[in-house]
C-alpha cells in the first residue's frame, strides 16, 4: 500500500493490501480519503450468483466480458460460479488474464499484431489446458495471421470465429453470409488457424430493439447450421464444441431465446453469452435497459458501485460542490446520480432526494439542490455511476463494503 492508491487511507502505507483488508477498517471513520469508489459486497454476491443462474436456466455457456472491470478477483469469482471462461478485446487484456491463471479466453477481436500472436502462439505451445478463441473478419486479416504464426512456428492451430457483422454502419464483423463465407475459406487453407464457429455482438444492429435483434441473432444462427451443413467444421473432432457466441448486457434474454432455437448441429453446440457490466450493474445506463426488466420474474440486477464524495463548498443555497470529477467518475454516458448523504455532524446516513449532478469539471462535480435539502460542507455524498466500463479504469485498487460499511476486502484492476 502506497500512494498510488487512491481514496486509501495514508496511514496504510506499507501494509500489503491482505493485512489492510484483515484490519475490516470502517469505510467513513477509517481514515478513507474522497473520493473514494466502493463495491458493495452484497450486491457483488447477488449478481454474480444471478448470471449464473439465468445462464443455467436458458443452456447457455458464460463467458462475462472481462474489460469491464480488468479485476483478475472478479474473473476468478465468476469462474468459480460457472463461468466457461473471459472475454477480452485485446491482447493485452488476454496478457493479465493468463497472468493471473485462466484457461479460457474469448478474445472478441481479429488480431493482427505478429508480436501479439507470438505470445499467444508460445503460450498455447507452452500449456496444453489453455485456450483461446479469436474473431476472424477479414479475408487479409487471415492471410496476416496466418503468416504471423506461420513466422513463430506455431504448434497449436490457433481457433477462430466468424465475426458476423451486425449491418451496414455498424462496427466490426463481415457485412454479408457470402463475405463470412469467404473469410471461412480463407481460414481452411491456412495450417495456422482452425474454424470452430460464428460469433458477433448484437448491441451494434443500427437502432437496435427487439425485432431487429432477433432478427439478426437469427442470421447468426443460420450462418452457424449453414457452415455446418457445407462441412466447414469438419477440422473439429466428434466430441468438439462449435461455438455460436453473442450477447452484451442489454439484450442477453434475445439470445438466450433464439439461441435456443438452434437445431442440432454435427456436434455439440457451445452457446456462449459475453455480458459483462452486470457484474457491478449500473446507476443508470444498464439500471434502466437491462434485460431483467422485461423479466422480472427471474430477478433484478443490482447497482454495486458508490463513488463517495465530499462536500467542499456551498456557496449559494441551491448550489454545491463536491471533491470528484471526471478523473474519477464515469461520464460517458450519463452524469453520476446522487443517493446518499453522510452526515457530517452525527454520521447518519440519509436518501440524497432533491440534489442532482449538473456537470463534472476535472475534479468537481457540480450539485444543484432543492430548497429544502439540508447539505453543509464536510458533507459525505454517495454517488451512483452510470456505465461501469469506464469506472474501473479510474481506480487501481478498489474498497469492498459491506452493508455495515466495514470494509472487507480490496479489488485490484489491470488497465
Amino acid at each position: 500500500m502506497d500512494h498510488r492508491f487512491k481514496g486509501l487511507p495514508p496511514d496504510a502505507d506499507g501494509l500489503t493490501v491482505g493485512e489492510l483488508a484483515a484490519q475490516r477498517r470502517d469505510l467513513f471513520t477509517g481514515g478513507f480519503i474522497t473520493p473514494v469508489l466502493t463495491l458493495s459486497a452484497e450486491s457483488l454476491d447477488h449478481n454474480v450468483g444471478l448470471m449464473e443462474a439465468y445462464a443455467e436456466a436458458h443452456g447457455l455457456a458464460f463467458a462475462p466480458h472481462g474489460k469491464t472491470s480488468m479485476a483478475p478477483q472478479l474473473f476468478a469469482r465468476q469462474i468459480e460460479r460457472g463461468a466457461w471462461g473471459i472475454t477480452v478485446a485485446v491482447p493485452h487484456q488476454a496478457r493479465v488474464c493468463r497472468a493471473f491463471g485462466v484457461q479460457r479466453i474469448f478474445l472478441a477481436n481479429e488480431v493482427v499484431d505478429a508480436a501479439a500472436l507470438r505470445w499467444l502462439a508460445a503460450e498455447l505451445d507452452a500449456d496444453p489446458g489453455f485456450r483461446c478463441v479469436l474473431y476472424v473478419d477479414s479475408v487479409r486479416g487471415v492471410e496476416l495471421m496466418d503468416a504471423a504464426l506461420r513466422d513463430a512456428g506455431a504448434r497449436r492451430a490457433v481457433d477462430v470465429v466468424v465475426e458476423l457483422g451486425a449491418g451496414e454502419g455498424a462496427r466490426t464483423g463481415a457485412r454479408t453470409e457470402a463475405d463470412c463465407a469467404a473469410v471461412a475459406d480463407a481460414v481452411a487453407a491456412t495450417g495456422t488457424l482452425r474454424l470452430v464457429g460464428v460469433a458477433g455482438y448484437e448491441a451494434e444492429v443500427p437502432q437496435a430493439d427487439g425485432e431487429r435483434v432477433r432478427a439478426w441473432l437469427r442470421r447468426l444462427t443460420a450462418l452457424a447450421v449453414e457452415f455446418d451443413a457445407a462441412g466447414r467444421f469438419a477440422a473439429l473432432a466428434d466430441s468438439d464444441e462449435i461455438v455460436v457466441s453473442a450477447g452484451g448486457s442489454s439484450w442477453f434474454d434475445a439470445v438466450a431465446e433464439v439461441f435456443g432455437e438452434l437445431p442440432a448441429l454435427s456436434r455439440p453446440a457451445l452457446k456462449l453469452l459475453r455480458s459483462g457490466a452486470y457484474v457491478t450493474h449500473d446507476d443508470g445506463h444498464y439500471l434502466r435497459l437491462t434485460p431483467f426488466n422485461r423479466l422480472p420474474e427471474e430477478g433484478a440486477l443490482q447497482p454495486a458501485f458508490t463513488l463517495w464524495t465530499q462536500v467542499v463548498s456551498r456557496p449559494s443555497a441551491d448550489q454545491a460542490f463536491v471533491n470528484a470529477g471526471k478523473r474519477d467518475a464515469a461520464y460517458d454516458l450519463e452524469l453520476p446520480h446522487p443517493r446518499l448523504v453522510r452526515d457530517a455532524r452525527d454520521g447518519s446516513v440519509r436518501d440524497a432526494a432533491g440534489i442532482t449532478v449538473t456537470a463534472l469539471s476535472d475534479q468537481h462535480a457540480w450539485l444543484r439542490t432543492g430548497p429544502e435539502v439540508r447539505l453543509e460542507v464536510g458533507d459525505w455524498v454517495g454517488l451512483g455511476l452510470s456505465h461501469p466500463c469506464t469506472s474501473f479504469d479510474k481506480w487501481q485498487l478498489i474498497p469492498v463494503v459491506g452493508a455495515d460499511g466495514t470494509v472487507s476486502d480490496y479489488v485490484r484492476t489491470y488497465f
